[in-house]
Formats: structure tokens, C-alpha cells, sequence
């Protein structure tokens, strides 16, 4: 629930954004001063509930983006705003120093929480699954597979099913089959934390890096995608993506 304090802030950090682009400053730097004003972590507006704090920890800053961007009625281009929010493609690049400068520490670490706790954690869900369906082909004429192993059985130890009912009984929430994109979110933040306090070190790391690796991959082919065609006597770039290429596009982060 959205306090009247935070309600104020809100609209004052609307106005600070809206002045601040009107006043002739860079949207995209303008945004993210925004966001280090904002203390609200979760609110309600016209019948939509936005849940910037996932887990009390991780911080969606892309979804408070879209929040502050929708309030400037049209101050910002929908293609510039598509481009962030959609294609996590800003007009201006930054390094990790500028980006954690400009959104403040505390949310910058928190942003970290999410690349991590969510977006990272769901790329090695991906990576797993495909695995587990790699194998399962692999043992399609003999009897060698394991027919009621699950992806999540592979991550957990646990299906899928009493993981969940095990999330939903410690958050006091009745059991149920189906879950909002937030209630998604705060799922695969709890999984993060129940591997890492459930297996050793090692098979932690292991674990993380082959999520990081499945996501590389990802942002790897949503470049191709997007990129232009290079001109036809011009090379096409050949350089690794910079650090923070890497995290505009894996954030999908107080």
C-alpha cells in the first residue's frame, strides 16, 4: 500500500523528470536521477499495481521506468521509449560507474539483486530445460532416461509443484496453480535464495555461470535481430559487448 508520503514523492519526482527533459537535459540521464529520487517500493495506479521491490531486495527498474515514462504523457518518443523498455537499447551508453552513479548505490545494488535473483535465474531455468529435453531425445530408443526427472528437479532437487507450495506456505498465500507476472518474479527471486542456501558453494557457481552463459547467448541473438544491415563495404563489428551492454540487456533492476 502506496503511503500519502510516498504518493507525494511520486508526483514529485514526476515533476523533477518532466522539468528536467523540458529544461533540456538527456531524457535517458533524466529518467535515472528520477529513479534515485523515488522511495515508493510497490503502488497502485489507475487499477495497475506496480511492485518495484521484488522480494524486499531486488529492484525492477525498467518496470519503474515504464511507470515514470508513461506519467510524461508523450514527452519522450514511443520509439525511444519501445527501444528502452523493449530492446533494452538506451540513447546513451554508459559504463557500470556512470549507471550506478546516476541511479544511486542502493539501487544500484539492488538492481543487482534482480540481474541476478531473476533474470539470470531464469536463463539457467532456460539452459536446464533444454538440457533435460537433450537428454530425454538422446534416450528415445532405450531405456536409459530418467522419464520423471524434471528441469527443476535438476536446479532444486524439488519439482516444480512443491517448490511452489513451499513459496506460497511461507508467504501465508493459499495454494494455487497459477501466478501473476509479479507473483512470477517473487517466485524466481525465493528459488534464487533456496539454491543458494541449499547447495554447496561450488555448485552454486556452477549453476550461476551456466545461467550467465544461457543469457549471453540470448542477448547475443536478440542483437542480431535488431542490428542493422551493415553497409555493403563496411565490416560488420567484430568487438564483445561492453559490461553494460551486457546488463541493459539482461535487465528485463532501492
Amino acid at each position: 500500500m502506496t503511503t500519502a508520503t510516498e504518493t507525494i514523492n511520486a508526483e514529485d519526482t514526476i515533476a523533477y523528470l518532466r522539468d528536467a527533459i523540458l529544461g533540456g537535459e538527456q531524457w535517458y540521464l533524466a529518467l535515472l536521477r528520477a529513479m534515485a529520487r523515488w522511495t515508493a517500493p510497490e503502488e497502485t495506479v489507475d487499477g495497475r499495481h506496480y511492485r518495484y521491490l521484488i522480494g524486499g531486495e531486488a529492484f525492477d527498474w525498467l518496470l519503474l521506468a515504464e511507470r515514470l515514462l508513461d506519467a510524461l504523457d508523450g514527452l519522450v518518443s514511443q520509439d525511444d521509449r519501445d527501444a528502452l523498455l523493449f530492446h533494452s537499447h538506451p540513447p546513451v551508453e554508459l559504463d557500470e560507474e556512470e549507471f550506478q552513479q546516476l541511479l544511486g548505490t542502493p539501487k544500484y545494488q539492488a538492481h543487482l539483486n534482480y540481474l541476478y535473483g531473476v533474470t539470470v535465474e531464469e536463463a539457467l531455468q532456460l539452459a536446464v530445460e533444454d538440457e533435460f529435453l537433450k537428454d530425454k531425445h538422446a534416450y528415445v530408443w532405450s531405456r536409459g532416461g530418467r522419464d520423471e526427472e524434471t528441469a527443476f528437479e535438476r536446479i532444486y532437487g524439488k519439482t516444480q509443484p512443491d517448490l511452489l507450495r513451499e513459496f506460497l506456505r511461507e508467504r501465508g498465500s493459499a495454494e494455487t496453480d497459477t501466478l501473476q507476472l509479479t507473483e512470477l518474479k517473487e517466485f524466481t527471486y525465493w528459488l534464487f535464495k533456496y539454491r543458494v542456501r541449499s547447495h554447496e558453494g561450488a555448485r552454486v557457481a556452477s549453476d550461476t555461470r551456466k545461467g550467465l552463459a544461457a543469457l549471453s547467448r540470448v542477448e547475443a541473438a536478440a542483437r542480431r535481430r535488431h542490428a542493422p544491415e551493415p553497409a555493403e563495404a563496411v565490416p560488420a563489428p567484430t568487438s564483445p559487448p561492453t559490461r553494460a551492454q551486457r546488463r541493459r540487456a539482461a535487465s528485463g533492476l532501492f
